[in-house]
């Protein structure tokens, strides 16, 4: 086990769990060898919400919750824990529960003895520890393994294992470094519902959740951060992020986007606005900040484009270049004007033929304005 996991599991004198609190990045500069990787951070994470950062390699993400759990030293800037300034304080004493991919438990240690193992260090009685460990392992589904080891479990109840002992110290928050990224798929889908259950139980529980899939930060997050280059890209709901994204990154990363290039014309009915996609005039929400004759993107998510039916406002045509079923749906990759698009619907009868032309067709409430390039967006 590394020492950042054995200064995490030493987390401050537990308490009721009901007191968990929030955390602040204010201003946080991080920087290893003069290379900053960490640039100016400022979040507020509420107290019960999960928060998730994601980002590409790189972005920064890690060490954000590296820098609340106390292993890296911000350059400048402040980190709190409720009202607590814990930009000092050692990792132990900040009252934290961690996990991270590798489960990091001890190899010689049964699974009960693993949980209490923050309990002990902590001195805590002996009747405490034994509620705690049984309450916890209950929490994870993991009751019924009592006196197996680590060896003896699968990948996915080592995790659980993991969580149930960052959840032994009642932590006054948990913090979750890509905990299910060394899972195979099936197992990842059913632990992100473990995780989403166990939030319901514990519902003050703040957690700082870093992970590389979009699809677990949109299933378990309250609010989204979105990083890139060590900054902060974007941050709000998860809905509002994936259906109305602020930046190109944003409607890129976060999800699948079709983006067309387009200048806006001027106003459309109440609310919209007219816009040229090459020939082709559409119709599509307004943006507060872009103007007539502005150079901008539509976005338009995959399954919100649709072989044309007549209730749709806005028509495409687009010739097929790729078809693909995947089970429960067919993904169909298309070129329209020399803008690829992708489509995403319930499985086709009848599968258009590669270069086939298609009507396609959009609603202008599924579509959203972005300004064509990177920016910063608070919600």
């Amino acid at each position: 086990m590394s020492d950042d996991i054995l200064a995490a599991s030493r987390a401050a004198t537990p308490t009721h769990p009901s007191r968990g609190e929030g955390i602040s990045f204010e201003g946080i500069t991080v920087a290893y060898r003069g290379t900053v990787v960490l640039d100016d951070f400022s979040l507020q994470i509420q107290r019960g919400e999960i928060m998730a950062l994601i980002g590409p390699s790189g972005s920064g993400k890690t060490t954000a919750l590296r820098a609340v759990a106390g292993f890296v030293r911000p350059t400048r800037g402040r980190v709190r824990i409720g009202e607590t300034d814990v930009t000092d304080l050692p990792p132990y004493a900040r009252g934290i529960g961690m996990v991270v991919q590798n489960y990091a438990l001890f190899p010689h240690m049964k699974i009960e003895d693993n949980v209490a193992f923050g309990l002990r260090a902590q001195r805590a009685e002996a009747g405490l520890i034994a509620d705690r460990v049984k309450e916890c392992l209950r929490l994870v589904g993991m009751a019924g393994y009592v006196g197996r080891f680590p060896r003896e479990l699968s990948g996915g109840q080592q995790q659980r294992v993991a969580i149930a002992r960052a959840l032994a110290v009642q932590p006054r928050v948990l913090l979750l470094d890509e905990p299910l990224s060394a899972l195979d798929a099936q197992i990842r889908r059913s632990m992100v519902e473990e995780l989403a259950k166990l939030h319901r139980d514990l519902p003050t529980l703040t957690v700082l959740y870093v992970t590389h899939d979009q699809t677990e930060a949109l299933t378990l997050a309250d609010r989204i951060a979105i990083m890139k280059d060590g900054r902060l890209s974007s941050f709000g709901p998860s809905t509002q992020l994936y259906c109305r994204p602020p930046n190109r990154f944003t409607a890129e990363f976060l999800g699948r986007a079709n983006l067309l290039p387009v200048r806006i014309e001027g106003p459309a009915e109440p609310g919209h606005v007219r816009v040229r996609f090459g020939a082709i005039e559409l119709t599509v929400p307004g943006h507060p900040t872009l103007s007539p004759g502005a150079d901008c993107l539509v976005c338009i998510r995959p399954h919100d484009l649709k072989l044309a039916e007549p209730h749709h406002g806005n028509r495409l045509t687009a010739a097929v270049t790729a078809v693909q079923w995947q089970g429960d749906h067919h993904a169909l990759t298309l070129d329209c004007a020399g803008t690829p698009l992708r489509l995403v619907s319930a499985p086709l009868r009848e599968p258009p033929a590669h270069g086939m032309p298609l009507d396609l067709g959009f609603a202008a409430h599924d579509a959203t304005l972005i300004a064509d390039e990177a920016g910063a967006s608070h919600g």
